[in-house]
């Protein structure tokens, strides 16, 4: 009873509390609220408002243009085939990491001898930086050659110009990509797979379960909300990838592997045309933001967190 007259002498009237015991939480939150304001927030609208107008950086002058920017996009031929290229990039590295990076973190999740050196190795291509990576790769995959192109040939196959071929192209960026993101993505599914319950196997050896049935009927389904987080992030980084066509193919060879940041990368910084580039950002983030709201309404149905 003392303690209940006491908050209400503190407080002043009986279920009110002073503003600043309100505002507390508010204010430590303040500094967090403030970078994402400035970096991801205003960025965005300031991209969606540029969108609108013309804006040459040879003449600083904005004029604007309304729709246009998205009207031609809409009508060049080249905006559909790095959508077409993004879409089959995306479609090749998904599943390829979702399924490397589940089957990895179960294999190193066994007690096996040396398994600290298993997981360096494996986690080992996520802390080179993309730079490295796709030199490393430029030399296995360059005709003539090429670490690839010389074991192929002591098997009989021919010389094949990976970066060059029209088709094999965005396959190889495909791979680079995936090798140089699997282990991240593996170490994530591996925390998953270590707050599974043990005597959940247990229960399912006793019942006679082989190593398949107990993947299917007990691992896949407790890891659905890591495989739901992970299939978000692998979709909305395939959509974001530059480095290795920067690096490797420069979008050739013929747009091939022409991607949307490299896109927006052309545009912007070496046409200058920062409105058109504004305007292929802000369908990016419309179609980013589509595909997730796309997976909450669908995927996270199957996703068990119990």
């Amino acid at each position: 009873m003392k303690g209940s007259e006491r908050d209400v002498r503190r407080t002043g009237r009986r279920g009110r509390r002073p503003l600043v015991v309100v505002l507390r939480p508010y204010l430590y939150l303040l500094p967090t609220f403030v970078f994402l304001f400035v970096f991801t927030i205003w960025p965005i609208l300031r991209t969606f408002y540029v969108s609108f107008f013309k804006w040459n950086m040879a003449s600083p002058a904005m004029e604007f243009v309304g729709m246009a920017n998205y009207a031609q996009a809409w009508g060049a031929p080249v905006f559909w085939e790095v959508l077409r290229n993004n879409l089959l990039f995306a479609a090749g590295t998904v599943p390829l990491t979702l399924g490397l990076a589940l089957a990895l973190a179960v294999l190193i999740n066994q007690k096996i001898r040396s398994l600290a050196v298993y997981r360096v190795l494996l986690f080992y291509p996520t802390m080179i930086p993309m730079a490295a990576a796709a030199m490393i790769w430029l030399w296995i995959l360059t005709p003539n050659y090429g670490l690839l192109n010389y074991y192929g040939r002591w098997v009989g196959l021919p010389d094949i110009h990976w970066l060059g071929d029209n088709t094999l192209a965005l396959w190889a960026l495909v791979l680079v990509g995936v090798w140089k993101r699997v282990g991240y993505y593996m170490v994530i599914y591996l925390a998953g797979l270590q707050v599974i319950p043990e005597h959940l196997y247990e229960a399912a050896r006793i019942e006679g379960a082989g190593p398949w049935q107990r993947f299917w009927r007990v691992t896949f389904p407790l890891v659905s909300p890591t495989t739901f987080f992970v299939a978000v992030m692998v979709v909305i980084d395939s959509f974001q990838a530059i480095d290795q066509v920067y690096l490797m193919t420069g979008g050739g060879p013929g747009n091939a592997t022409n991607l949307f940041i490299f896109y927006i990368y052309q545009n912007a910084f070496r046409f200058f045309d920062f409105g058109y580039a504004s305007a292929i950002s802000a369908i990016l983030f419309l179609i980013l933001l589509g595909l997730t709201l796309l997976a909450f309404r669908t995927l996270h149905r199957r996703v068990h967190y119990a």
